[in-house]
């Protein structure tokens, strides 16, 4: 049996079928539409197959324009826009029973020498080998995982640890700050492509990004108040890295309004060297009150 990792890897590993057209599965999972980061890591790996392999991606932007339904092949059609002499871009429609789900420009360059360097530091913050996996820290608070959740965890690719401990209760999250921080690595080895490890990376910055619009509000393992949905997404990679060892996932949100809210991260390396910078805005919308039950 293929551990979650092998399983990511195989969900990043597309059937060509055409010139510049790919093909990805799309897993009959319990969720109500495909995870973003699954569509986004797969439209990635279909730019990045026409693209040679000395021209690593700097940066995507993408749009989430329809929910993706589960269990349903995803087809990725790659338009080869640009291939100049330092910068390739592409441009890939995720198609799904004959309607566009997603779309993503991507921007790649070969790496050169000299010009500019400064990053921002990391803030000080725990070894993650001294935190709890986010399956044990709900499973102490919560005595047992609901069935879901251990489903979830079982699958889940990555090992999440939050920095700082979750919270659940009306007084623990009053005046928190819309800021949250993970350390995150797949959960087994992903190879040796360097594609593969930018894709899966990907895949993990769509996972808790949004969390920070939520830390104010409600508990973000437990009952959810809103219908949730990434609207768009952009990364701009700096630094070579493989999704297989720590990184930091430093995540913050300046502004939550008019039922949308905007996040924004930056990954770092146990090192504290800044590797990549993600934006994300989010749809969030309440659920409607449940109207009174009538007494038994």
């Amino acid at each position: 049996m293929t551990n979650p990792a092998e399983r990511l890897v195989d969900l990043l590993d597309l059937e060509q079928i055409e010139v510049n057209i790919f093909r990805g599965a799309s897993p009959q999972e319990s969720l109500q539409r495909v995870f973003g980061g699954q569509v986004a890591g797969q439209a990635l790996v279909a730019a990045g197959r026409t693209v040679e392999s000395d021209r690593p991606v700097h940066s995507l932007h993408a749009y989430f324009l329809r929910p993706g339904i589960p269990g349903v092949p995803i087809v990725y059609q790659v338009e080869r826009v640009r291939d100049g002499r330092s910068f390739t871009t592409r441009r890939v429609t995720a198609v799904q029973q004959g309607k566009t789900i997603f779309n993503l420009t991507a921007s790649f360059h070969h790496p050169e020498e000299g010009g500019i360097e400064h990053q921002l530091p990391p803030h000080h913050v725990p070894h993650p080998d001294t935190l709890p996996k986010v399956a044990d820290e709900i499973r102490e608070h919560l005595g047992a995982l609901p069935e879901s959740l251990e489903r979830m965890a079982r699958r889940q690719p990555f090992d999440i640890r939050y920095v700082n401990r979750l919270r659940w209760t009306p007084e623990e999250l009053k005046d928190a700050d819309p800021r949250s921080a993970v350390w995150m690595r797949a959960v087994g080895p992903l190879g040796d492509d360097p594609l593969v490890h930018t894709c899966a990376l990907t895949y993990a910055s769509d996972m808790t990004l949004l969390d920070a619009v939520r830390i104010p509000v409600e508990p973000l393992w437990g009952m959810r108040g809103f219908d949730m949905a990434s609207l768009d997404h952009a990364m701009w990679f700096h630094r070579p890295f493989r999704a297989d060892e720590w990184f930091l996932y430093d995540q913050e949100s300046p502004i939550a309004h008019g039922g949308r809210g905007l996040a924004r991260g930056r990954i770092y390396d146990l090192e504290g060297r800044l590797l990549v910078s993600v934006v994300q805005e989010g749809l969030f919308r309440p659920y409607p009150a449940q109207p009174p039950r009538p007494a038994r």
